[in-house]
């Protein structure tokens, strides 16, 4: 028998959970009752090292020392080897904030994801949490604004809107109801921040959405959650039901004499549900369809009324921003981009996961020195940045800084700051055709410049990629994406164009000898 119980750590994580999580940490359990030694089994959150999942932890007195992956089949090993005790083994990895790939982050937002039980209000508080909120019900709502503005948060969705802006715009607005959504419609390839936050820490998405409550004047809030997230949706539930009997949500958010109440709700599975008017639509029970802007969902959003509409990164960002103070915040990043990212490695990576770090950080460094290089062990030929509607760079683009404004410059976009790599086998032409493909698919049907003009665009690159007339169809694909660029009526079908014209650009050798003719022309 051992001195007391071992803690030791599972990720309930959804990546975790399909690599075996489960499988593990009931063979972990089964191992240590076998043996007759006393466990407090946690299961946390992931700490973004998918590669490693499932990921155990064990607590000593040297910290965290880690072990991964680990299948329900090494457990007996493992306790064989000493795993109560953090001793050494195949799989052991040391103390898990030494690993290099987490060692030299800057986490911020992603503070607590990975260390503490996700819907642990206790375990929330011992490590800082609710400490924004408690700053902000003793400001009046114009100082918490000024303080998210002169953090230089920008809206961590996509289009990088100041945070402070939209939230002064409504609280400018006079209207007998206003309201706070969180857009957690996470549906971009090769993106899961979201998806890491709802599961590892719905507090401090919680957190956040108080104080944009009590900036605004809002007192009501929804989170919209893709249908794909259950395991968001309950880590989601359960946190709000405990916030609430511990008074940080309700109609007398910590005696402060002001309400604040927050509802989940499951998304329709339309990609175009994450365009905010879409999205606003949906919520209120009809087909998520865009809006025509004017008026702004600031002024009049959800049910008619002023409405802040932020990404999940962008509110449980303002936590740290009220604990720590603005210029806390600001002097990490460059720039305009201020503040940290946390930036999804995916596709043919050797390692796949979270990184978080300051604006600044190039794209060559996120993918060599933290993805690994290539699965496949063939170079890196191209990577697409900002989900399927954004821009694929070549190698020689892959010194760029992580910075809005410098992406922008050389016609790419951030987005929601998803990362997909591909090695040298891939085809740009049928990368361009997809990304169409995708468009037609998803669109909601509104305008015609994104219905007609993506279906039109398969057709196009098809006859391309059969060398029908060739450049004569890649002129009509250019022209076609110039239309829906400048045409539509949102980003769906405004920035389709974007893969496909990057990849005309940067690999006509993909779309026939001809190509690189007409990009001169």
């Amino acid at each position: 028998m051992t001195a007391g119980p071992i803690t030791i750590y599972v990720p309930r994580d959804s990546t975790a959970l399909a690599l075996g999580a489960d499988d593990t940490a009931a063979a972990i359990q089964a191992e240590a009752a076998r043996r007759g030694i006393a466990l407090d089994l946690v299961r946390n959150g992931s700490h973004g090292m998918f590669w490693l999942e499932p990921l155990v932890e064990v607590a000593t007195n040297r910290g965290r020392i880690a072990y991964g992956p680990v299948s329900a089949d090494d457990v007996a090993a493992l306790f064989d080897a000493g795993l109560a005790q953090g001793a050494p083994h195949a799989l052991c990895l040391g103390p898990t904030q030494e690993i290099p790939f987490l060692r030299n982050q800057e986490r911020l937002t992603f503070a607590r994801v990975g260390i503490t039980d996700p819907v642990s209000l206790d375990d929330y508080l011992a490590h800082g949490g609710y400490a924004g909120l408690a700053r902000a019900i003793g400001m009046a709502p114009a100082d918490i604004i000024q303080e998210v503005t002169d953090s230089g948060l920008r809206g961590r969705g996509g289009a990088a809107f100041p945070t402070g802006i939209k939230w002064k715009t409504v609280l400018g607005a006079q209207a007998p109801q206003k309201y706070v959504v969180c857009n957690a419609d996470e549906g971009d390839s090769g993106t899961f921040s979201d998806r890491m936050v709802m599961e590892g820490d719905p507090f401090v998405l919680i957190e956040g959405m108080t104080i944009a409550g009590l900036a605004v004047g809002a007192t009501h809030g929804y989170i919209y959650v893709r249908s794909e997230y259950p395991h968001a949706i309950a880590a989601l539930d359960e946190a709000i039901v405990r916030a609430r009997q511990a008074g940080y949500l309700g109609d007398d958010v910590l005696g402060s004499g002001r309400a604040f109440r927050l509802e989940v709700r499951m998304g329709a599975g339309a990609y175009v549900c994450g365009e905010e008017t879409a999205l606003l639509e949906s919520l209120e029970g009809k087909r998520g369809i865009v809006r025509a802007k004017p008026p702004l969902p600031a002024l009049e959003g959800l049910f008619g009324q002023p409405t802040v509409i932020n990404n999940v990164i962008s509110l449980a960002t303002v936590p740290i921003v009220l604990a720590k103070g603005a210029a806390f915040y600001r002097d990490y990043g460059m720039g305009r981009s201020r503040g940290t990212l946390p930036l999804q490695l995916a596709g043919n990576l050797k390692h796949g996961g979270l990184v978080e770090k300051a604006f600044g950080i190039t794209l060559r460094e996120l993918l060599v020195d933290y993805g690994g290089g290539t699965e496949s062990g063939r170079p890196l030929r191209a990577v697409q940045v900002g989900g399927p509607l954004g821009a694929y760079l070549p190698e020689s683009a892959f010194d760029t800084p992580i910075d809005y404004e410098a992406f922008a410059a050389i016609g790419a976009v951030l987005g929601h700051g998803g990362i997909v790599a591909f090695d040298d086998s891939v085809d740009m032409a049928r990368q361009a055709r997809y990304a169409m493909e995708f468009c037609a698919l998803e669109s909601c049907g509104k305008c015609t410049p994104c219905r007609v003009g993506s279906t039109r665009g398969v057709e196009v690159v098809d006859k391309i990629i059969a060398n029908q007339n060739r450049p004569q169809q890649i002129r009509l694909l250019r022209d076609l994406c110039d239309l829906m660029l400048n045409g539509s009526l949102c980003a769906m079908g405004g920035m389709t164009p974007y893969p496909v014209l990057s990849a005309l650009d940067h690999f006509p050798e993909d779309f026939g000898a001809q190509a690189s003719k007409q990009q001169a022309a």
